[in-house]
């Protein structure tokens, strides 16, 4: 029963993140269609992060003291709903407040989807799910790349809503249908102490500032990749989106390798997170050289970033789960989601300004660089913490 679970929850995230992880490979029509910049395009990325601020906290809230059956599938139903309804929006800014009201459905999908397969699976195994869980992010972003272009090309960026709208309530359907609790809790190891020690541990706040600072990297694949390899690398805006395309199963591949690979023993969770960094920053600088403007070079380095800049969540999330104290799941997974989506709502804007601004990519890529120098700083607690287990 537990693989089943995982594969609803994963499928549900993936339909829930369908729309919203397709923006960036609908940039160039957007921009087109809309009249926007490459700054307002990012803001578009950003609205549906926004809710989240506040309601991730909330969310994980509800999922300890109520069925996840039951909050995620609401939440879901609230992306499809919001989705379909936007097809009247009038332009930019009334959709601007759709995907403001995708972020507050959305806000529940992500810790309890994570809290319904830590609740199934033990840690011998919980790296593993979790890896397969959160592949359902780029797998829904790499399907809505490989399809919402192809339809809004055909008929329009309001059917591309439609068809995210539908997408999302099949996966709330599939969520309450098939979900239910385990009969006993599966056994997690977790550190001790109430909500508020949580940030008293010195480990767990660098596992959240890596967090920050990786999914920065991740969203600003989301927005840039397309736009990089169509202005750079000289592509048709149809095969960079296939690289993205590619970019994003990669990602697929690279959480539930990752994730597996840091199960053979749980003190090489921040070994595996580490590793990560490393080959996000090798790829970045390759991006800001000559090598960056080469079709087969760029598209190279992007499938290598969406490995590992994409697969590096599956460890880190398990890392944060059993790091919860007793009970409170569901909480420290959403204030840990809540603290990354200051970086999901904050980062796409800034990196389309800084592109505006320059009128190139180098700036932005080397941002992200930062970001991922200061997420290797961040670990440095929980490799200490490994190598006395070890």
């Amino acid at each position: 029963m537990r693989w089943i679970i995982l594969a609803v929850a994963t499928f549900t995230q993936a339909a829930a993140a369908f729309f919203t992880q397709g923006i960036g490979a609908l940039g160039p029509q957007l921009q087109h269609d809309l009249g926007i910049g490459a700054a307002q395009l990012g803001l578009l990325v950003s609205a549906a992060q926004f809710a989240p601020l506040a309601g991730l906290p909330v969310a994980g809230e509800l999922l300890d003291r109520f069925d996840e059956r039951w909050v995620v599938g609401a939440g879901a139903a609230v992306v499809g709903v919001a989705l379909l309804a936007g097809t009247l929006a009038t332009g930019y800014p009334a959709l601007l407040g759709v995907l403001l009201i995708v972020g507050a459905g959305y806000s529940t999908v992500q810790p309890g989807g994570s809290k319904s397969v830590a609740s199934w699976f033990g840690a011998s195994r919980r790296g593993t799910a979790m890896g397969i869980r959160q592949a359902g992010l780029p797998l829904g972003a790499a399907l809505a790349s490989a399809t919402l272009p192809v339809i809004g090309a055909a008929h329009g960026w309001r059917a591309a809503l439609t068809s995210g709208g539908l997408v999302a309530l099949a996966g709330a359907a599939a969520f309450v249908l098939v979900y239910r609790r385990p009969p006993a809790p599966a056994e997690i190891n977790r550190a001790t102490g109430s909500r508020r020690g949580l940030l008293r541990d010195p480990a767990l706040r660098g596992a959240l500032l890596a967090g920050v600072c990786l999914i920065s990297v991740q969203t600003g694949l989301g927005l840039l990749t397309v736009l990089h390899l169509h202005e750079v690398a000289g592509l048709s805006p149809g095969r960079a989106a296939a690289i993205l395309v590619a970019t994003q199963g990669a990602g697929v591949a690279g959480r539930i390798a990752l994730a597996a690979v840091s199960d053979r023993a749980r003190t090489s969770r921040p070994s595996v997170v580490t590793g990560s960094m490393l080959a996000v920053l090798a790829a970045l600088a390759l991006l800001v050289t000559p090598a960056g403007g080469s079709p087969a070079a760029a598209g190279a380095a992007f499938v290598w970033l969406g490995f590992f800049g994409i697969g590096w969540y599956g460890p880190w999330v398990a890392l944060v789960t059993e790091a919860a104290p007793a009970g409170r799941t569901g909480f420290a997974l959403g204030l840990a989601m809540a603290v990354n989506q200051v970086a999901i709502v904050l980062v796409p804007p800034l990196l389309g300004l800084l592109r505006d601004m320059t009128g190139g990519f180098t700036a932005s890529w080397g941002l992200l660089a930062v970001m991922a120098g200061i997420a290797l700083t961040a670990l440095a607690p929980w490799r200490r913490l490994a190598r006395s287990r070890g």
